[in-house]
């Protein structure tokens, strides 16, 4: 019985250990500047690796300690847990399962519409209220303003890889028709009628396209592009999560058996 509790004490110590790459994967999404500014996936990223933490844990003391209804305890919460983590895999790839970048005439770089984006991100950034903090969060970043340290030349900037939210937020949509005369400024628009954005479009360095529907779906399109990267490592820890619980409950499966054997072998002998 000893050697079977040593056994599933050192399976839920796996368990503990599989709680890191989940909260790091949480803590990777709140540094990143985007969903720092839109605050929805990080703390119950990290909260569920706590939480995974706390139950291996409990795991762990019940088998060293020989406490069987902590190990109990353990196998039912550890079941809720992997549902849980399996659950927010699945909404994860369903709600950025939409979008993606468009080609603009002699850009290299892509640009975004917001329509292209499921409704429950739209949503997210729609509303005035909730637009105006993250317009606030992301316009006193340094995601723009470093555009005009790297780029110097128009043709240097029209061949740059940017990145969503640099396409979207720091210069006007191409179908406008601004001229470049630097990164986040831009003059003599041919047709602003083209897109609302073109009008929101301002060259105060506060300003810039912040307001537009382009900042907002490249805003999703980064969200995308880092909540699927953070997706693959709960992936990844969902299905070894998965092969521990097995192993742990067989383990613990023998060890009651192996015990109730030899009390039946006692109370045989007497």
């Amino acid at each position: 019985m000893a050697l079977s509790n040593n056994i599933v004490g050192a399976i839920n110590f796996v368990a503990m250990l599989l709680s890191i790459p989940i909260i790091a994967a949480g803590i990777w999404l709140s540094s990143q500047s985007d969903n720092s500014c839109l605050k929805l996936l990080q703390w119950p990223v990290i909260s569920l690796g706590i939480l995974v933490l706390l139950v291996a844990l409990a795991g762990f003391i019940g088998a060293f300690w020989r406490i069987p209804w902590l190990l109990l305890f353990y196998l039912i919460a550890m079941l809720i847990v992997i549902f849980l983590l399996a659950s927010l895999v699945i909404f994860i790839y369903v709600v950025t399962n939409n979008g993606g970048g468009h080609t603009a005439p002699n850009r290299a770089y892509l640009e975004y519409h917001l329509d292209d984006y499921s409704g429950w991100l739209r949503r997210r950034v729609e509303s005035s209220y909730k637009w105006n903090r993250i317009k606030a969060c992301l316009s006193s970043t340094t995601t723009c303003s470093v555009l005009n340290q790297t780029y110097r030349s128009a043709q240097d900037f029209f061949i740059a890889p940017l990145t969503p939210l640099e396409s979207g937020c720091c210069k006007p949509p191409t179908k406008c028709g601004y001229t470049f005369v630097n990164p986040t400024y831009w003059i003599s628009p041919i047709d602003l009628s083209a897109d609302l954005d073109c009008l929101l479009w301002s060259n105060e360095q506060t300003v810039l396209c912040y307001s537009c529907s382009s900042c907002k779906a490249g805003l999703l399109a980064n969200i995308k592009r880092e909540w699927r990267r953070a997706d693959l490592i709960l992936v990844l820890t969902l299905v070894a999560l998965i092969v521990v619980y097995v192993l742990g409950f067989l383990a613990f499966r023998n060890a009651k058996t192996d015990e109730l054997f030899r009390k039946y072998q006692q109370g045989y002998t007497t």
